[in-house]
């Protein structure tokens, strides 16, 4: 595809990571009870909700729907919409956020008992949660702990030891007086607690492992975490009664799982080509909750996902045939093999580089290629992507490999949005980071 086909469009104020992606205050209901430190902000729904005059008649998907931000935005405003995701603490996430028919007042006081049986139990063992406390004297019982089956997925270092058994304790006490209408209110704010507070987690370009917390106080950063919820309960109120459904699924499969000609926008942030392995941000609270048990659970989770990154590739994969005659593509994957072996690279994450590139766009385009039977015509989508550069500094600009796909697939190119810029780690540059901007004919 030409470079003239394409009008590049750029924001009068300055783009950048800092004041474009941030959650802005106002927007801090719902969205904040649980995020990837990833997620793309609600005001870019919000734009295009407006811009492609989305009203509740219509309905809108979100196939990478991630933590929820196009589906708490799109009930703010009355809208239905469907969201697709693989990960099942995202879809959890993006559940509990859409369901505002809880009693706030309920919740409050069910938390409140919650907490005074956990702290009861915790004072049973000789612990306190009181970190200004010493905990090494008087412990009455051993630490509880989780089994090695399920040690073996978590980062190492994720959680302290007595950290993690106040976590399972409290656990234990919600699954106890488990009370239908709250369990899964108070698990999520127990999950945005564990990565903000309670545990050894650090987020930069990836998760990773802090210095280690000896203790951390868990049911006042559960309750921390309860309270905005409450908050928000009590004035979130959908304009109308919008629904709106998360189906746990693979993306590339959406003409499966979807009702055809249903949907009449997507606005979505899809994962971008990298070695960001996005199973690990959520592992923690994943394994935790019980959302991911074993090995096994893990791998179903990575097969169900688009192929961004060398961890979650398999022998069997086979998208990278929807790609087989596209020149760029073939060309850049020509170009990472090329490199590795001028470096002299030979690990077996990077002999994998040129193919998960193939296999990236080859998913994308069996994704866009499956999307067709369910939009309506006239449909609008807006999808948010990202250069890249991860693979020996060999440039991707997914954008343009993306809307070229999606013409090709018999998608009309409205337009490729510049929507911010972001430092690239390993080079310094200044990437792309854009939102195409697509229209389904009908046809």
């Amino acid at each position: 595809m030409a470079s003239n086909s394409m009008a590049l469009k750029t924001a009068t104020t300055s783009l950048t990571e800092g004041n474009q992606n941030r959650l802005l205050a106002q927007d801090r209901a719902a969205h904040d009870w649980y995020r990837f430190v990833l997620s793309f902000p609600p005001h870019l729904v919000r734009d295009y909700l407006e811009r492609f005059g989305i009203d509740p008649k219509k309905r809108v998907l979100d196939p990478f729907c991630g933590t929820g931000t196009t589906l708490v935005e799109c009930k703010k405003h009355g809208v239905p919409s469907v969201g697709i995701e693989a990960n099942p603490m995202a879809a959890f996430a993006s559940r509990v956020k859409t369901d505002w028919r809880v009693d706030p007042d309920g919740l409050l006081e069910h938390a409140h008992r919650i907490a005074d049986r956990t702290l009861q139990a915790l004072q049973l063992d000789g612990i306190s949660d009181d970190v200004f406390l010493r905990n090494s004297e008087g412990r009455k019982r051993e630490l509880r702990s989780l089994s090695s089956r399920q040690n073996a997925l978590l980062l190492k270092g994720s959680i302290s030891p007595l950290p993690l058994h106040k976590v399972l304790v409290l656990l234990e006490t919600i699954a106890r007086h488990r009370d239908a209408s709250f369990c899964d209110h108070e698990r999520l704010a127990l999950a945005k607690a564990l990565v903000q507070a309670i545990g050894n987690l650090h987020f930069g370009p990836e998760v990773g492992v802090g210095s280690a917390k000896s203790d951390a106080p868990v049911v006042p950063s559960w309750l921390d975490c309860v309270y905005p919820m409450v908050q928000d309960l009590r004035e979130l109120r959908a304009p109308q009664d919008s629904e709106v459904t998360v189906r746990p699924g693979d993306s590339r499969d959406v003409a499966g799982l979807l009702e055809p000609k249903s949907i009449d926008a997507v606005i979505t942030s899809p994962p971008y080509p990298n070695e960001k392995d996005y199973t690990r941000t959520t592992r923690l609270e994943s394994v935790l909750l019980g959302l991911i048990r074993d090995r096994a659970g893990l791998r179903d989770l990575k097969e169900g996902l688009v192929r961004s990154n060398t961890r979650n590739v398999f022998v069997k994969d086979a998208d990278d045939r929807y790609v087989v005659e596209n020149t760029r593509i073939q060309g850049i994957a020509a170009a990472i093999e090329k490199k590795r072996i001028e470096l002299g690279k030979t690990s077996g994450f990077e002999r994998l580089y040129a193919r998960v590139t193939k296999l990236y766009f080859g998913g994308m385009a069996r994704h866009l290629a499956g999307l067709r039977t369910v939009l309506r015509p006239g449909a609008h989508l807006a999808y948010v992507v990202g250069d890249q550069a991860s693979y020996l500094r060999v440039m991707i600009r997914t954008g343009e490999i993306l809307a070229y796909i999606a013409q090709s697939l018999g998608y009309k190119l409205v337009d490729i949005e510049l929507f911010r810029t972001r430092l690239a780690t390993a080079t310094r540059e200044q990437l792309r980071e854009e939102v195409v901007i697509l229209c389904w004919p009908g046809r």
